[in-house]
């Protein structure tokens, strides 16, 4: 089973004090994408830099995980600090990610520009920041999920399969 890290990061789910939707969001709007046999490496850790930093890297140094994707932290306000962890253990960024999931969102919320979801690689793991509410994360994932495939094929990691029925997933013909 391919594993994928789930990162909810959250102060309050992380104590207990508030029922952690976000990674259950995740999760479930990747048993409609995928047609491949996965499974979640689950971490729910606080807004806090240095603990999202090595929950990063041990997702995709150790854990093996060709794809993480983090929910929550990306706001404007003071905690929110996730694509500042996500941009210092990459080696590289992909701001088309961003860009499109922005884009995606704006369509159904005008606080949509207030986001500040980034991705980026490391080694061959690619990270990815969603928001933290389930149906915004489902609405982004539908609208960059279609180059993640091949994006992993790119850089040596897990080969995903899409259900066609759900994710018109690109790969160049052979």
């Amino acid at each position: 089973m391919i594993p994928i890290g789930v990162v909810t990061v959250s102060d309050r789910a992380s104590a207990g004090l508030y029922e952690d939707k976000g990674g259950p969001g995740i999760e479930a709007s990747l048993a409609a994408i995928l047609a491949c046999a996965w499974r979640p490496v689950r971490r729910v850790i606080p807004d806090e830099r240095t603990l999202i930093e090595a929950t990063l890297c041990e997702l995709a140094d150790v854990e093996r995980c060709s794809l993480i994707l983090t929910t929550g932290g990306t706001g404007p306000s003071p905690r929110d600090v996730t694509p500042e962890a996500t941009e210092a253990v990459c080696e590289r960024m992909m701001p088309g990610f961003g860009e499109l999931m922005r884009a995606r969102s704006l369509l159904e919320v005008p606080t949509a520009i207030l986001s500040r979801q980034c991705a980026g690689l490391r080694g061959r793991s690619l990270i990815v920041n969603l928001p933290g509410k389930p149906s915004a994360i489902r609405t982004c994932l539908d609208a960059v999920f279609p180059a993640i495939p091949y994006c992993l094929d790119l850089i040596g990691g897990d080969r995903l399969d899409a259900n066609p029925d759900v994710c018109k997933a690109f790969r160049p013909k052979a």
